[in-house]
């Protein structure tokens, strides 16, 4: 009888779902509506929280620096080291409105945290994708994806919940600078256990390096592949971005929800993600990634158009709505960077091309909101007034989203379905 040989991975790949797991929970702490939560306490406006929500993209705009660092195997250690110093930064983020420093002083530290955080989480961010999607079988990549996400969408519910009500709990005794002590150490702890994942995960070996070289970088940008990928994630953090930064301020606000039902939202969004995760999953892997996209941004522009009309009167129900068909979209659209690349692009050129594209899309997402904050401060000052007509500055952004998904379905119709997938 033959012996079925033990797969050294397995194990690697259970960890890679766990640390995924741990990351979006502390992406969750420092994001949206607890970010909100923070520059609320040191009284930051609207128009600052939603350019620092965005730092996310901005910080993507620096995998650029992967590009440099790819070649430095193994790429473990370095990884693990870089991870460490971001999530305590991170963690920082809840102490800095208790320290005894000007409101100027406290926007300074906050700023610094965040975006030094960002900026070392992306850097590392390609390598360490290359480094635990190696271990995947290739055909399974669509699935054990979705896998992943599942699992880190359920156990993000959970920990949604639980911050959003130790938040509010915290806020209604009187004791808001506890809550944040409490959350801090929580992020301090989930800072560790992610390290443990970290450490006891296993590489594969890898040929030796033949260090790096700048005509690799400029091949890339000759790569009529790689270009025409990059647009597709340029044109959705834009899309995205200018819409879902001012969203958790606007939740706070203008909806008047507190952080436990923002929460509950979130858990409900989960929910949706981790239903459809897999079916979308298995959908990309028999028909492609291109044609589920299709599909995912035609949501995407329904979950916008929905977003246009919600305002305080009907808030409660409608931003649900928005909400479950943006995570419904976002289901299939947060794995196809990594798999619309292992389509299109060779294999040597994997890594510098995740960093590429999201170092592109990042810095896109950075400068939409960037351009649309003056937009949201004069809509602001004229008491939620734009030529006259009574309208909140999301709703108009959310129309503007509403066109530039249209116009990614549009190319990936016409441009990225006539690309000959790699194998």
């Amino acid at each position: 009888m033959e012996t079925k040989l033990r797969d050294p991975y397995g194990s690697s790949r259970i960890l890679y779902i766990i640390e995924a797991a741990l990351e979006y929970f502390i992406a969750i702490a420092v994001g949206s509506v607890y970010l909100a939560k923070i520059t609320q306490k040191i009284g930051i406006p609207d128009s600052v929280t939603g350019i620092l929500t965005s730092f996310v993209s901005l910080g993507c705009g620096f995998q650029i620096i992967a590009i440099f660092l790819a070649h430095k195997k193994p790429v473990k250690r370095w990884v693990t080291v870089f991870h460490v110093i971001s999530q305590l930064l991170f963690s920082a983020m809840y102490f800095v409105p208790l320290l005894p420093i000007s409101k100027t002083g406290q926007t300074i530290l906050l700023i610094a945290c965040l975006l030094l955080a960002q900026i070392l989480h992306n850097a590392i961010n390609s390598p360490k994708i290359n480094w635990y999607m190696s271990l995947v079988d290739e055909n399974k990549r669509g699935r054990f994806t979705a896998n992943k996400e599942i699992i880190s969408l359920l156990g993000g519910m959970m920990f949604s919940f639980a911050l959003g009500q130790i938040m509010d709990s915290f806020t209604e005794s009187g004791k808001v600078n506890t809550g944040f002590i409490v959350c801090g150490a929580m992020l301090l702890f989930l800072t560790g256990l992610h390290t443990l994942t970290l450490v006891f995960a296993k590489e594969k070996p890898s040929e030796k390096s033949k260090g790096f070289k700048f005509s690799e970088v400029i091949a890339l940008f000759k790569d009529k592949a790689i270009l025409k990928v990059i647009l597709v994630f340029i044109l959705w953090n834009i899309a995205s971005y200018i819409t879902t930064s001012f969203m958790g301020a606007y939740q706070l606000n203008d909806l008047g929800f507190t952080t436990g039902y923002s929460s509950v939202i979130i858990i409900i969004g989960s929910l949706i993600r981790a239903v459809f995760s897999r079916p979308i999953g298995k959908f990309a892997d028999k028909f492609s990634f291109c044609k589920m996209l299709y599909i995912c941004y035609g949501i995407e522009a329904l979950a916008f158009l929905v977003a246009a009309f919600v305002m305080p009167s009907n808030g409660a129900y409608m931003f649900i709505v928005y909400y479950v068909l943006y995570c419904v979209g976002c289901a299939g659209i947060n794995s196809s960077i990594i798999n619309l690349i292992y389509d299109y692009v060779d294999y040597g050129k994997r890594v510098s091309a995740l960093a590429l594209v999201n170092t592109a899309s990042g810095f896109a997402g950075f400068f939409a909101t960037l351009a649309v904050s003056p937009l949201v401060e004069t809509v602001q000052k004229n008491g939620n007034k734009l030529f006259g007509i009574n309208v909140y500055a999301q709703q108009v952004l959310a129309l503007i989203s509403v066109a530039f998904v249209l116009l990614i379905i549009a190319y990936l119709v016409f441009v990225i379905s006539k690309l000959k997938r790699h194998r």
